[in-house]
């Protein structure tokens, strides 16, 4: 289900798509485990972004579903049609094609089922590409997955942090960061100190 579909509090993010409700952990929370506060300062060099603004990570949070739902939606939108069609001319062929009188008839149906399934590849890989090779959202995970680590790393310290917060996974591929690629739709932090009191 949709953030857009839910009765979001105002500190509240879905933390996996189709998860349940999380609640933002305070920055100051965090900041509280030394070892966290330092991962964060780090990661904020490396990633230009306020792990410990509130507003910002909040924010980070709800494009970071929304992106998650966006590849989802472009999986089932090509991947489910390749599927049928894949399955549907292998077992026409198995059944049916194969046993055609002429050869001519029999490469006719494997041409024309090639180029249908060649076709369906390419818009699959090509919407893949558009969603896991855009810059500004391989920025939007490579800050997601740092997060989840600091949020760990402050768990691990003794901080008041539920489990397996923020309740997703990390990015195994897809979330290099590219300090060329402007998101003007990030919320950065305008100051070295300020950290998003809430």
């Amino acid at each position: 289900m949709s953030e857009d579909n839910r009765n979001l509090g105002p500190w509240e993010f879905v933390g996996r798509r189709g998860g349940d409700v999380a609640t933002l952990v305070e920055g100051s929370v965090i900041a509280a485990v030394p070892e966290a506060r330092r991962a964060a300062e780090e990661a904020r060099q490396e990633l230009r972004f306020d792990f410990l603004d509130d507003r910002a990570v909040l924010e980070m949070l709800h494009r970071r579903h929304r992106d998650e739902e966006d590849m989802f939606r472009a999986g089932l939108v090509h991947g489910m049609p390749l599927a049928f069609v894949g399955f549907g001319a292998v077992i026409y062929w198995a059944a049916v094609a194969q046993y055609w009188e002429t050869a001519a008839t029999r490469h006719t149906y494997l041409a024309v089922a090639g180029v249908v399934l060649v076709l369906q590849i390419l818009f699959f890989v090509r919407s893949a590409i558009s969603h896991w090779g855009d810059p500004v959202r391989q920025n939007l995970r490579a800050r997601a997955a740092k997060y989840r680590q600091i949020a760990h790393i402050a768990r691990r310290g003794g901080a008041d942090i539920p489990a397996h917060y923020p309740h997703y996974g990390p990015y195994p591929f897809a979330a290099t960061f590219r300090p060329e690629a402007e998101d003007s739709r990030q919320s950065e932090s305008k100051g070295a100190d300020d950290h998003g009191s809430r």
